[in-house]
């Protein structure tokens, strides 16, 4: 009777021990919920408040921007976009812009996806030393190759114009492309590859409509990484593009602010900054689907 009356506690015991250790583990698990909510909260007020005071403030003049700079605009009207977009050319920089970004994004996605496959896929002889290459490409700092670029360029004829910066832009971007896409490549199960190759596919077919599709998870991503660098490049068309004619939109900005001397138009000015946010939210709304999922669910479809 003694021995069944102390095991009967022994598992009581057991019971309120288990029960108070799940009640310290839901409360440790609160604490870090509501910390890390927390901590998204307060990051997220940090990033939305400077963009919506400046969506408000480029429908404000220069006036209301000094007497209220966090009250509303006494009216809401477009004067300010239409000043900042024939202010110097403004508009002719941003169709310069999209056209250089849009080539270089297009080219550097193209080259590097096939670079990285072949890397990754390919036991070819000296394929390690191209890949340490690429990797050392990234350590190299921009503004230690700005002399040696103005001169190739020159030489080749194609400074102060568009597909010299081009050029420029995917040289610069192609090796964080490989190296990001390489581990994509890499980790794809060989049944697949093998599988086109059964089927009658070429190389060409294998990697375009077989292999390409299922990085596509890494393809958005390295897309919006590209295209925000390339976009918000500042040094290098400062440098290599000194004809206004091929001003891109960050040279617009900074010459937009410094004509006026100290008297900017801080409306319009902030009205070209966001003509300029613009472009980078329409990229990021429309690769944000295709950053959802994995390489595993991409193969298994």
């Amino acid at each position: 009777m003694s021995v069944s009356t102390r095991s009967t506690i022994t598992i009581d015991e057991r019971a309120a021990r288990a029960d108070r250790q799940d009640r310290k583990t839901t409360r440790g698990d609160r604490a870090v919920g509501i910390a890390s909510h927390a901590v998204l909260i307060l990051w997220s007020i940090i990033v939305i408040l400077p963009l919506v005071w400046t969506v408000f403030s480029s429908f404000k003049t220069s006036e209301e921007i000094f007497a209220s700079p966090f009250g509303l605009p006494e009216k809401w009207g477009f004067a300010n976009y239409v000043t900042a977009w024939s202010e110097d050319d403004f508009g002719r920089m941003f169709v310069n812009t999209v056209v250089v970004v849009g080539v270089a994004l297009v080219l550097v996605m193209i080259l590097g996806a096939m670079c990285a496959y072949v890397l990754a896929r390919f036991a070819l002889p000296g394929s390690r030393v191209i890949y340490y290459m690429m990797l050392a490409g990234l350590t190299f700092p921009v503004f230690l190759a700005i002399v040696p670029l103005f001169f190739i360029l020159q030489n080749m004829g194609l400074l102060n114009t568009l597909p010299g910066l081009i050029i420029t832009y995917v040289a610069f971007a192609l090796p964080f492309t490989v190296f990001f896409l390489f581990s994509f490549f890499k980790n794809l199960p060989d049944e697949i590859q093998e599988a086109a190759y059964i089927d009658g596919a070429s190389e060409w077919r294998t990697f375009f409509q077989v292999m390409l599709p299922q990085a596509r998870p890494g393809i958005a991503a390295i897309a919006i990484f590209n295209f925000l660098g390339l976009w918000n490049q500042f040094l290098l068309p400062v440098a290599l593009n000194t004809d206004q004619d091929s001003y891109v939109l960050s040279q617009g900005l900074a010459a937009f602010a410094s004509s006026a001397g100290y008297n900017v138009d801080f409306g319009s000015l902030f009205a070209a900054v966001v003509i300029t946010i613009v472009p980078v939210l329409i990229i990021y709304v429309f690769f944000q689907r295709q950053l959802q999922g994995s390489v595993s669910q991409g193969t298994s479809k």
